[in-house]
Parts: structure tokens; sequence; C-alpha cells
């Protein structure tokens, strides 16, 4: 158990920023962090902190190792868990990364009530727009919509997301409706930057690509409603998104004869964390709170 508490207190000092920080976090003292750190570098033959009077940096070497550590001592954290009573609460880290809009409109709600039954699960939640390998970059679940695979992952479905395009009355009172996807080429296009501005739809005769050279293009949805709404040009955006303003109607759907390709949202797992019960029991919390479909 030595490496254990060893690699506790090298996450308690990285988070802390130092050893007395981190011995007030782990209820031991300086000296003891100070020392279960050095074994742990000993141990390894590495050294994993800039040491100075006024502040303690990561090494290259310890910037590595910081992320495998965490899912080590979280992995080890599980096991002891499931050893003990069947019933006695969660206790994990999860560290996830997901989408900025499907977040803010949706799983914000999942996390915060996945939390409150669970206090002892410790969300670290990073918002980012780009596909990543969780194993490399340190995470237990990321969740995405993008077609992209990655080694060592196990993939959990969670639900599909439809997409449409949308304006408002104002811009295609001004510039009409386009009859065809070939026609958006002659109008303002407003583009989810991670997608691309190669717009994809399906036919009556089957699927029709076109390039489009949008006037704006952003990797955060909720910008491109707003310029939608103002009447800056038509949206190439994920529904649940515009409900409330086509409801409303301050915006309306574009082109819904040619229906755009739904994408999957999928949370990407490392196979070493896809049995630990927090990641089963918030994936599950996902599922439910996504079915059938955004």
């Amino acid at each position: 158990m030595d490496t254990l508490v060893n690699l506790q207190a090298f996450l308690a000092t990285a988070e802390s920023s130092g050893f007395s920080a981190a011995g007030r976090k782990l209820n031991v003292s300086t000296s003891v962090v100070a020392k279960r750190v050095t074994q742990l570098e000993e141990q390894i033959g590495t050294t994993l902190f800039h040491r100075s009077t006024r502040q303690m940096r990561l090494t290259k070497a310890g910037q590595q190792y910081l992320h495998r550590a965490r899912s080590v001592v979280a992995d080890v954290s599980d096991l002891l868990a499931r050893m003990g009573e069947k019933d006695h609460d969660l206790a994990d880290q999860l560290r996830i990364k997901a989408p900025t809009s499907l977040t803010i409109f949706r799983l914000a709600d999942v996390f915060s009530a996945f939390q409150a039954q669970n206090p002892q699960v410790r969300l670290d939640i990073v918002l980012i727009d780009r596909p990543v390998d969780p194993v490399t970059e340190g995470f237990d679940i990321a969740i995405g919509a993008f077609p992209h695979a990655f080694g060592g992952v196990i993939d959990e479905p969670l639900c599909p997301m439809r997409r449409l395009l949308c304006a408002a009355p104002d811009y295609l009172a001004r510039h009409g409706a386009p009859a065809h996807p070939r026609d958006l080429v002659d109008h303002t296009c407003l583009s989810f930057l991670p997608t691309g501005p190669e717009w994809q739809f399906d036919g009556p005769r089957g699927r029709v690509t076109v390039q489009v050279q949008p006037r704006m293009s952003s990797n955060e949805g909720y910008v491109l409603v707003k310029s939608a709404i103002a009447g800056n040009g038509i949206a190439f955006i994920s529904r649940y998104l515009v409900e409330d303003a086509l409801r409303q109607g301050s915006l309306c759907q574009v082109l819904p004869e040619y229906p755009i390709p739904d994408l999957w949202v999928k949370a990407t797992v490392p196979e070493r964390r896809a049995n630990a019960a927090a990641v089963q029991a918030l994936l599950a919390a996902l599922k439910q709170a996504l079915t059938p479909t955004l």
C-alpha cells in the first residue's frame, strides 16, 4: 500500500501546488507528504516536481504521470469499494469530457442529479468541443458526437442527435427560401465549426453534399442560434438547440424534405475503467436522460 499512499500524496501535491496544502488535504504533516513524493520519485527513477521556495511545478514527466496516477488511484478505490458491502454508496473520482452546448442545455442537469444521488463521487467536468482520446488525455468518460476511433476504449452509444436547417422569417422574406440544398451556395450560411462547411442531406434520390461558404462559423452552437434569430443567415444546427425558437416562431425550419443525417452521441471509456461502478452508474443516468433522441 506504500505505492498507493505515495501516489495519493503526488496527486494531492499536484492539485494543491505544495506540500503544506497537500498535507492539510490528506490530514498528515508536510514532512510526511514530502517523504511520500520523494519515495515515489525514487521508485520510478524520475523527478516529478520542480521545487523552489515559492512554488512547486510539475516537471514534464510529472505532467505525463498525472493522468495515469489519477486513474490508478481511482481504480484501486473502486476495487476496494466493490470488495465492501454491496449497499455502500459509490465513491470515486470521474474526469469527464463533454461538449459545451450539450452540457449547458442537457447534461448539466444530469450531472447535478447524479452527484446529488452520489455525494461521494467527485466529478471533474471539462468542456471541450473536439474529439479527445480519453486514454492519452486522462478522462474516465469522453462524451461527443464525432465518428473518431481510438485504441483501448469502449464506445457506449447514448442517443441519436437530430440536426436541421433553420432561419428567421425575416431572413427568408428578404432572401427567399432555398428549394434544394444546392441553392445554399447562394445564401448566407451559419456553420458549426466541428462539423465543417460540407453539409450533407438525404434527398429522395440519395445523399446530397453541398460545400458552403459560411459568413459565420463557431464551435458554440448557441452563438449560431442567436445569429440565426437575428436574421443573419441559415444555420446548420442541432435540433435541441432551436426547439424553443421553432415553437415560438422566431425560427423556421428550412428544407425539411431534405433531412440531415443524424449524429450519434456516444461516451468513450478507457477499457480499464469500463467496469468501475461509478462509471457504469453515470452511463446509465446519461442513457436514461437522453433517451430516445436529442
